[in-house]
C-alpha cells in the first residue's frame, strides 16, 4: 500500500480507549475514520461531537457493509473482541483490537490464524510497548542479571461512572486479566524466558460484581531462570490508593524502579497515570571492601514523556505503518496470546485454589 493512500478506519467503541485512539486516526496523515459503532448513539454523542460529523451504527456488520472500511479499531468490552475481530477480518479489514485480545486463548489463537490465512494484520493494544520510559525500563532491567524478581500493580479506587465501567468489565474479566497482561507481558520482555507456573489468589470486595468474580487479585509468575514476578489489580470504591502504584524490577547486579509523579498520590482513578513514570531510579549493589556501595542510585528524568493520547497515537502509527509496509507481525500476536494464556491461568489458578503449570 501507497504512503498516500487514505486508510478508513471503523472505530468500533467510544470509551475512553476507543476516543483517544479515534483522536490519534484524525491526527494522523491519510487516515480518515470512516464510521463509529457504539451500543447507542448517546455513548457515541461525545466523540462525535469532538470529532464527527461521522457515521454512527450501532450493528457492525452493518457498518461494515456500509463503509467498507480498509481497518476496523475494536476498543469495545472483552467479550466482543474475538467475534467482532473475526467479523473485521473476514470483511478484509486490518484489526487494531485493545488488550485482551479475547475471552480465552483459543480465541485469541483463532484471531491470529485468521489474521494469517487471510494476510491482513493485527495489532493488540500493547501501549506500554511504545512508551520510551518503559522501553528503558526493561532495557535497564536487563543489564541486572539473573535471575530477576518483579514487582508491579496497578489498583484503582473508582467510583461513578469509572465503577460502573469496572462493574461491567467485571461481568466478563478480572481485574487480574484485563490489566496483568500488560505487566506480564512486561514481565516476559525483562527475562526473555520461559513461563513455567502460575499462581493467583483473589477476593470478590462488593455485593454489586457476581458471586464467582473478584475485584482484586494476585499472581505470581515462576519462570525457567528461576526469575518470578508479582503482580497485584483491584478495582472498586473500596480499593487503597496507599502504594498503588508499583514498578519495579530486582536482579543479582541491583534494581531499577518507576518512581511515581507526586501528584498521583491519591489519583488511582487517573487513567493517563497508569503509565506516567516521572523518574527511573536505578541502584547498583556492587560493595567495597569496606562493605559500602560503590555508587549512588543514579536518577533518569522522564519529563518529556508522552501522555496517553500521545501514547495512543504513538500506537497507531505502528498500526498504519504495519499495513502500508506490510510488517510481519507474527511475533507481536505470539507474544499476545501467551501473555494472555499466562493470565488466564492465573484465573484459573484463583478459581481451583491451585498453582497452575504452563
Amino acid at each position: 500500500m501507497t504512503k498516500d493512500k487514505i486508510i478508513n478506519v471503523l472505530v468500533v467503541g467510544a470509551g475512553h480507549m476507543g476516543t483517544s485512539h479515534a483522536r490519534a486516526y484524525h491526527a494522523l496523515p491519510n487516515v480518515q475514520i470512516c464510521g463509529v459503532v457504539t451500543r447507542s448513539i448517546d455513548s457515541a454523542a461525545s466523540l462525535l461531537t469532538e470529532l464527527g460529523p461521522l457515521p454512527h451504527f450501532t450493528n457492525l456488520t452493518t457498518a461494515l457493509a456500509e463503509t467498507k472500511p480498509d481497518a476496523a479499531c475494536i476498543s469495545s468490552y472483552t467479550e466482543t473482541h474475538h467475534p467482532f475481530s473475526i467479523k473485521a477480518l473476514e470483511a478484509g479489514c486490518h484489526v487494531f483490537v485493545e488488550k485482551p485480545l479475547a475471552e480465552n486463548v483459543q480465541n485469541a489463537r483463532h484471531i491470529a490464524e485468521t489474521a494469517q490465512k487471510l494476510n491482513l494484520k493485527v495489532v493488540v493494544g500493547y501501549i506500554l510497548r511504545h512508551h520510551p520510559s518503559w522501553i528503558r525500563f526493561i532495557e535497564i532491567t536487563r543489564s541486572m542479571g539473573s535471575p530477576l524478581v518483579m514487582r508491579m500493580n496497578l489498583n484503582q479506587q473508582s467510583k461513578g461512572s469509572n465503577w460502573e465501567t469496572h462493574k461491567n468489565l467485571l461481568k466478563s474479566t478480572s481485574p487480574i486479566v484485563d490489566c496483568g497482561v500488560h505487566y506480564v507481558d512486561v514481565m516476559c520482555q525483562m527475562t526473555r524466558c520461559k513461563p513455567i507456573r502460575v499462581h493467583a489468589v483473589g477476593s470478590r470486595l462488593s455485593d454489586e460484581i457476581a458471586r464467582d468474580m473478584y475485584n482484586y487479585g494476585v499472581l505470581n509468575i515462576q519462570f525457567e531462570d528461576g526469575s518470578s514476578g508479582w503482580y497485584e489489580a483491584g478495582w472498586g470504591p473500596m480499593i487503597s490508593e496507599t502504594a498503588f502504584f508499583v514498578k519495579d524490577a530486582i536482579g543479582p547486579k541491583g534494581c531499577v524502579s518507576i518512581v511515581a509523579n507526586e501528584q498521583q498520590d491519591g489519583n488511582s482513578d487517573d487513567v493517563d497515570s497508569h503509565c506516567k513514570t516521572n523518574l527511573l531510579r536505578v541502584h547498583h549493589a556492587d560493595l567495597n571492601d569496606a562493605g559500602e556501595f560503590t555508587r549512588e542510585d543514579e536518577l533518569i528524568s522522564t519529563e518529556d514523556e508522552p501522555d496517553h493520547d500521545e501514547l495512543c497515537l504513538r500506537e497507531q502509527k505502528f498500526f498504519v505503518d504495519s499495513i502500508r509496509e506490510d510488517t510481519d507481525l507474527t511475533d507481536h500476536l505470539t507474544d499476545a496470546v501467551n501473555s494472555l494464556a499466562i493470565v488466564l491461568a492465573a484465573d484459573q489458578s484463583y478459581r481451583e485454589g491451585r498453582a497452575i503449570g504452563l
